[in-house]
């Protein structure tokens, strides 16, 4: 028998067992799908001679990707006692990792509260923002409105020194009054001075923001607020603290008068409108007294700066005119001021509020030097440096002389707190920036308590616990 003729009644076997299979299977999935009294569903049988359908096959399945659970570090070192310290009174406080910007230790932080002269950060960082770092303030001189008349113009700067040339008051490189002078009288080419007008009207009234206690004035640290001035009106040209007059006007007018010699009548006015100039100082450059003014904490440089920035402005030339003058500046870095109130440039006011976080924020960009912000961190006294107000034998000694060198930061101190602000090289290499205040009824043994849980910062570093 042929190849062929044996394989036929096979195929017929073969083909009549796989029609059998697919009846029964489709007998099963219509009695399934029949419910209560439905018709029955009728499935025709297949053609044995067609190509059977291959049964599907399930693929293996392989587990999906497993998503990533960051969790922070479990940090171990806590300064939980320290902050404990009852030398602290109304203890608030924010640390965080400059770099990852992560808040590691919170303790009211997002609460504005006074910040005293930490305040003048925020009030540096505006000038830089309204002023720029190469702004510098005029005082001129122009013709008065009668034959041998001068008028003495204010322009803002308290810097102004009634030194002579070369001789340094506290205000290294300040203008000179007898340079100002000299100049005049060349410019009125022999004719003589008979009068001297002062214009102070580049700031508005009142001098004394009203809730600034007067004994600041009288113990040396704050001067009345005057567009025309000398030596920040100090008794003492030379020394960071003395005593301030009441009429910082007329004791400029006064020596200015001595300088130009011929004994001329000085009274109070202002300049006529398109008076020729005669003679003209400039100041410091804003980014020397912004430094002049952290180191040391110096309140009549601030309350410069501020004024300064609201006249350029726009908002106006008095106290009320900071607040919106200062924020509008701060806007251009880009962090939330929600919450502060501003109503000096100096921190000497408690009605001023700035919560601890936006200290930390604003360190951060500082740290990076962002824009011209470089100004403040080189401006920023230094635990156990050779200047400024870090540098005292009070500050940072003892067991916290251990972060010498390390913190870079704004002292502020008023009569209702003392407080610290600025950047910590911690022990660990992680750099930090913190806002420690210590508010209510405290003491000078404030600043210790502080310098305190500050080095616990630098030696924690990026391990300090929040618990």
């Amino acid at each position: 028998m042929p190849e062929q003729a044996k394989r036929k009644p096979l195929r017929l076997i073969v083909a009549a067992a796989v029609a059998l299979v697919l009846l029964g299977g489709g007998a099963v999935w219509a009695g399934t799908a029949s419910v209560g009294n439905a018709e029955p569903v009728e499935v025709a049988a297949p053609d044995a001679s067609a190509t059977p359908t291959p049964t599907p096959t399930t693929p293996e399945l392989r587990p999906g990707p497993t998503l990533a659970t960051v969790t922070a570090p479990l940090r171990t070192c806590s300064v939980a006692g320290l902050a404990e310290d009852s030398r602290l009174g109304e203890f608030q406080a924010q640390v965080v990792n400059a770099e990852t910007g992560e808040i590691i230790f919170d303790r009211g932080g997002s609460t504005a509260s006074r910040a005293a002269s930490v305040l003048k950060v925020l009030t540096s960082a505006a000038a830089l923002s309204v002023l720029g770092p190469d702004y510098r303030a005029s005082t001129t001189v122009v013709a008065g409105s009668e034959p041998g008349q001068v008028v003495l113009v204010g322009g803002g700067d308290l810097t102004l020194s009634s030194t002579p040339t070369g001789d340094e008051s506290f205000y290294d490189g300040a203008a000179h009054l007898d340079d100002l002078a000299e100049q005049t009288r060349a410019a009125m080419g022999g004719t003589a001075i008979t009068s001297v007008v002062l214009d102070s009207s580049y700031f508005g009234d009142p001098a004394w923001e009203p809730s600034w206690n007067r004994k600041e004035q009288t113990d040396g640290y704050m001067p009345l607020i005057t567009a025309l001035q000398v030596d920040g009106d100090r008794d003492n040209a030379y020394n960071s603290t003395s005593a301030r007059s009441d009429d910082p006007v007329g004791r400029a007018g006064a020596a200015f008068a001595a300088e130009l010699g011929g004994d001329p009548d000085v009274s109070l006015g202002t300049a006529p409108a398109g008076a020729s100039p005669l003679a003209s100082v400039q100041s410091q450059p804003v980014s020397t007294l912004i430094q002049q003014s952290l180191i040391v904490s110096d309140n009549a440089l601030a309350e410069m700066l501020a004024r300064l920035v609201a006249v350029e402005s726009g908002t106006g030339n008095t106290f009320g005119a900071i607040q919106p003058a200062v924020l509008a500046g701060l806007a251009e870095y880009g962090i939330d001021t929600t919450g502060i109130r501003i109503a000096d440039g100096s921190g000497l006011s408690d009605n001023n509020a700035v919560p601890p976080a936006y200290l930390t924020k604003l360190f951060q960009k500082i740290n990076a030097r962002e824009g011209s912000l470089g100004v403040i961190f080189d401006g920023l006294p230094v635990a156990g440096g050779s200047a400024g107000s870090l540098s005292y034998s009070d500050r940072f000694s003892g067991d916290n002389a251990a972060a010498d060198g390390a913190v870079f930061a704004k002292t502020g101190w008023i009569d209702t707190g003392y407080t610290l602000s600025g950047i910590i090289n911690a022990e660990d290499g992680s750099t930090l920036t913190f806002a420690v205040y210590a508010l209510g009824d405290v003491g000078d043994n404030a600043k210790q308590a502080i310098d305190t849980i500050t080095t616990g910062f630098f030696r924690c570093g990026n391990n300090l616990s929040n618990t």
